[in-house]
This record gives C-alpha cells, sequence and structure tokens, in this order.
C-alpha cells in the first residue's frame, strides 16, 4: 500500500451466541465471515485471543488474520488488544468493521482514523489500542424510529426484514472489494472509488 501501513488484521465486531448471529449490530461479524470464506480462510475459536481467529493469504499475497472477538461488543479491544500484542501489529495495519445507523442499509464509508461516534466496540477498541488512528470500515444498518434509546437498542439487535435480506449478500461483495482495494491501492484511492458506493434491491 503506497499512503498507510499494510493492513495485517481485519476486524469484525458483533456480540457472539446464537440469538445475536444475524442481527443488524453483528454485521461486522458477517463481513468477516463472508471474506474468510472467500478467501478459504478458516475459522476456529483461540482462547487466548478471546475470538475467533483465521490466518491466511488474501488480496496481496501477503498474510492476514481476520478476527471476530467473543468478549461481547462493549469489551471487543481487549481482544483486538491481545492479539496485536501477540503478533506485534501496529494500530494502523488494523482495518475494523462494524455497523453504522447513522448510514443507511447497503451505504459504505470508509475512514483512516476518526472517533468512536457512539459505537461502544469502537469506543473499546480506541481505548486498548490508545489511539484513534486506525483504519475503519463502516456498514449501513439504517435507524430505527421513533429515536430513542430503547428502540435504537432494539432495532440494532434486530434482524433484518424480508426486504431488506437481499441487500446483504451484495453489501458483502462490496465491501470485499473495498478491502481488495486497500491492499492494492491504499485507503486514499479506495476512499475516493468506494465512499460513494452503495447497494440497494
Amino acid at each position: 500500500m503506497a499512503d498507510s501501513s499494510p493492513i495485517a488484521l481485519i476486524v469484525g465486531l458483533g456480540n457472539p451466541g446464537a440469538e445475536y448471529e444475524r442481527t443488524r449490530h453483528n454485521i461486522g461479524f458477517m463481513a468477516v465471515d463472508r471474506l474468510a470464506q472467500a478467501w478459504g480462510i478458516k475459522l476456529a475459536a483461540e482462547k487466548r485471543f478471546q475470538g475467533i481467529v483465521g490466518e491466511g493469504r488474501a488480496f496481496t499475497g501477503g498474510k492476514i488474520r481476520l478476527l471476530k472477538p467473543t468478549t461481547f461488543m462493549n469489551a471487543s479491544g481487549q481482544s483486538v488488544r491481545s492479539l496485536i500484542d501477540w503478533y506485534k501489529c501496529e494500530p494502523a495495519s488494523v482495518l475494523v468493521i462494524y455497523d453504522d445507523m447513522d448510514l443507511p442499509l447497503g451505504k459504505i464509508r470508509l475512514r483512516q482514523s476518526g472517533s468512536a461516534g457512539g459505537h461502544n466496540g469502537m469506543k473499546s477498541i480506541i481505548a486498548h489500542l490508545g489511539t484513534q488512528a486506525f483504519p475503519r470500515l463502516r456498514l449501513g444498518i439504517g435507524r430505527g424510529k421513533p429515536e430513542h434509546t430503547s428502540s435504537t437498542i432494539s432495532h440494532v439487535l434486530s434482524g433484518f426484514s424480508a426486504e431488506e435480506a437481499p441487500i446483504l449478500p451484495e453489501l458483502f461483495r462490496l465491501t470485499e472489494s473495498v478491502v481488495t482495494g486497500i491492499g492494492k491501492d491504499g485507503i486514499e484511492k479506495t476512499m475516493s472509488l468506494y465512499n460513494s458506493a452503495s447497494v440497494s434491491i
């Protein structure tokens, strides 16, 4: 990559357990599952990393690791920290994929750094890494209405409707293209190519 550290670790955020499996808040987990399938990477639970981890070769031909923290969302940073300490990765080489209610379903947003924006998983990662300077890819899940705390929680923990579900495979194909673009062209160029992209049915 020309403009930043090569991506060594891709983290998808979500909550462990069957009851959360297909919820909006777990779209980061779903995206990592899609990448693992596309790249032929086997994912397995690793207690030392408090997560589900896989390692293989992907878009650059170099080594890439995938991680789904199993700490529950609010403690995701523990898992990320343990893995980057073990493998001696720089925070700038970690790409985090997670849900964003402020983006409509099917819309994505890639950034090199930034605040947590109210996302508890990102708050935990920023706290444990001690920096906001790592790339992130936000996947839109839309916003529930009316917009108050109780409906927000129920919205992010709800599943996708029958009308929305067909968007997901296309969204994950777009996610794979973005991640591949980062490896080939760097984040700056990939942002310019994909931050206006979205999928719909």
